[in-house]
């Protein structure tokens, strides 16, 4: 299996002509080489897929949410498909009495919650667009996409509706009709009222169109399902078009995928769902597990209370940013650090010789059965116990934190990359392959890809080792930004949709990811800088939690914004017998010499070009936030907005380091 390569070709390359770049060979998966899945008789939309996992499954556990008493989180309290799809019915007919119709838009603002997921089941029965807005946009965002979807209701978490009224009364040529997930104020329906706008609390939602009938529309394939807006690191939020033929043919790739590595999903799975439903990664993998149906289990929307959820829902499959497995990685660390002597011995012992076993293609369940036993069962323990997928997404993940977690977690580790325009999965990488660390895997098996090459960046699809921008080809594709053709026409061209993003082709026919088209700059002297790759390169200096580097073609060098970890400045400010507290020290030089040394360090470990070095760091103990717009909800660097929130401290990094 090893020298084993997932890819086929299916085109030949083609050279460069008429101004237009070469591009290397089309190439698809193995899993597809007869052929792409075929079409599930009867699976025409998103409706269908819960529908007939209803038919199939009626009495299984669908979701499920804490009871809480007395203020104390109790178990889990499950619906099940068929109690789910008789409330389902309720809200969709109570939906067509406001008077709505096919195609109309309906948005969800909140939290994942099974009041979420009713609502959007709701929005798929009768033919409607659901159109997410997510917590984090806020409000100027959430007024944006309700004006532009032109959103005649909208599905609100009750802790959300005094946001949602900021957006009065701009909203209101649009908006008519409020259904809260929970209770309303005679307040807060007075104030709406005004502007001619109904609000409803959720049960007296659910009475709304209790006798009435209203007939399901046939639903076609080609039928938008939702338009979800992606919060871009540039410019106002683009209406993606998704269709019901681009969710139902991402089912059928990622089950032919599984299936074809023996991890089919299958009815007794779980999923804690915690990342936002809002974004295409979680909703599609929501999607897969009523295909099969399986159970979901919703968070008490708290990231500290988040491994308590996890604990008593004890997951089977556990998706994740790198950000929450960055923080498993730290605290597992710490852990260890303070186990003592013994202990951390034990531990490094069994870790090295399952990674070396690992190394040589020996299955994690075999590579070291008795590390397990005494080393690692804890820490599977710590996720509930039964997690045999861990899948991380929407970022790179460190190989590191990677390679760390696929030897302790006691269950495959694996990274997928894919775009909201791509309907998430377009890669992933395959479970039992060591070799594939630090990569997203080979394609799903219902997509084309293939590099374009970039020459201006020195990137060639055509070279030994192909690199180049990310095309795709296929039915998972988005269906057009809406009202926006302009922008649509940029990014579909022949066929293939460009990505933006700069991948690498490895010799077993998975995908690196190594850059991004945007996050690219000169320096004075002509040097071309790819910045995502530096600070991940950074990103491995132990003392600090992120970085953002900065340059521009008026400068010949590069300079840094660095969010120290407390606890490490901390120690060296005991070591070194300097007082002050956390932001005192920020400002002391002596600790950004030391830093800046420590990014040296790493800087010439991984050999990296002299005009790639940071010649003055900055050190800001708040770390980037979304409150202050320095990150999107994904948590990618806003590098326009960052710029102009630090744009003194980098004009004084240039004149200090001169």
């Amino acid at each position: 299996m090893a020298d084993k390569r997932f890819i086929i070709e299916v085109e030949p390359a083609k050279q460069a002509n008429d101004g237009k770049p070469s591009m290397g060979p089309a190439y698809r998966s193995v899993f597809a080489k007869d052929g792409f899945p075929v079409p599930i008789p009867g699976l025409d939309s998103c409706w269908d897929i819960f529908r007939l996992s209803m038919e199939k499954y009626p009495n299984n556990r669908m979701l499920g949410r804490r009871e809480i008493i007395n203020g104390e989180p109790g178990k889990y309290v499950w619906m099940t498909y068929k109690e789910v799809y008789d409330l389902v019915m309720k809200v969709g007919n109570s939906v067509r009495t406001c008077g709505v119709e096919e195609a109309g838009r309906c948005g969800i603002y909140g939290a994942n919650s099974p009041e979420w997921l009713i609502s959007m089941e709701a929005c798929n029965a009768h033919g409607l667009y659901c159109v997410p807005l997510y917590e984090t946009l806020g409000a100027g965002a959430v007024e944006f996409i309700i004006c532009h979807a032109e959103v005649t209701v909208a599905f609100v978490e009750e802790k959300n509706i005094p946001e949602l009224l900021k957006t009065f009364p701009n909203v209101t040529k649009y908006l008519k009709t409020i259904v809260s997930f929970g209770k309303v104020t005679s307040q807060q329906r007075e104030e709406v009222q005004k502007f001619g706008v109904d609000m409803y609390s959720w049960d007296e939602f659910l009475l709304l169109g209790e006798n009435k009938h209203f007939d399901l529309p046939v639903k076609k394939k080609t039928d938008i399902c939702t338009i979800m807006y992606t919060s871009g690191t540039t410019g106002e939020p683009k209406g993606v078009m998704i269709s019901n033929n681009s969710i139902i043919t991402l089912v059928a790739g990622v089950k032919r995928l599984l299936g074809s590595v023996k991890e089919a999903l299958n009815e007794s799975d779980v999923y804690l769902s915690y990342l936002p439903l809002a974004h295409i990664f979680d909703r599609v993998i929501e999607e897969c597990c009523i295909h099969h149906g399986a159970s979901i289990g919703f968070w008490r929307g708290d990231v500290k209370l988040l491994v308590e959820d996890i604990a008593e829902l004890k997951p089977t499959i556990f998706c994740a940013v790198p950000r929450v497995l960055d923080r498993i990685y730290s605290g597992l660390q710490q852990k260890i650090s303070s186990g003592g002597f013994i202990k951390q011995t034990v531990f490094n012992f069994a870790y090295a010789l399952k990674l070396r076993n690992m190394r040589k293609g020996i299955k994690h369940t075999e590579a070291s059965p008795l590390g397990d036993k005494i080393a690692f069962s804890k820490i599977k323990g710590g996720l509930g116990g039964n997690v045999r997928i861990i899948l991380s997404g929407a970022a790179p993940l460190a190989s590191h934190v990677e390679e760390f977690l696929r030897v302790v977690s006691c269950s495959h580790v694996l990274q997928g990359y894919g775009l909201t325009e791509t309907c998430a999965g377009t890669f992933v990488s395959i479970p039992g392959q060591h070799d594939m660390l630090g990569t997203v895997g080979p394609p799903v098996p219902n997509v084309d890809v293939c590099l374009e090459s970039v020459p201006e960046m020195g990137y060639d699809a055509l070279s030994s080792k192909p690199r180049g921008e990310v095309c795709v080809r296929g039915d998972t594709l988005f269906s057009g930004y809406f009202k926006r053709e302009d922008l649509t026409k940029e990014v579909f061209i022949d066929g293939w949709f460009h990505t933006g993003d700069i991948g690498e082709w490895k010799p077993n026919g998975s995908l690196k990811i190594i850059d991004r088209m945007k996050n690219i700059f000169k320096l004075s002297q002509g040097e071309y800088v790819a910045v995502e790759n530096l600070e991940n390169i950074y990103g491995l200096v132990s003392d600090i939690d992120s970085i953002w580097v900065y340059g521009n073609s008026f400068e010949s060098f590069l300079v840094a914004v660095v969010n120290p970890k407390k606890e490490a400045v901390e120690q060296w400010a005991a070591e070194n017998v300097i007082s002050g507290d956390f932001n005192a020290l920020c400002e002391n030089p002596q600790l950004r010499e030391y830093i800046l040394g420590q990014l040296t360090k790493v800087a010439k470990e991984k050999k990296l070009k002299g005009f790639e070095f940071i010649k003055a760091v900055h050190l800001d103990p708040i770390p980037f936030d979304m409150e202050r717009d320095l990150l999107t909800p994904t948590f990618k660097r806003k590098r326009p907005q960052l710029l102009k929130y630090y744009q003194s401290v980098i004009d004084n990094m240039y004149k200090r380091a001169k």
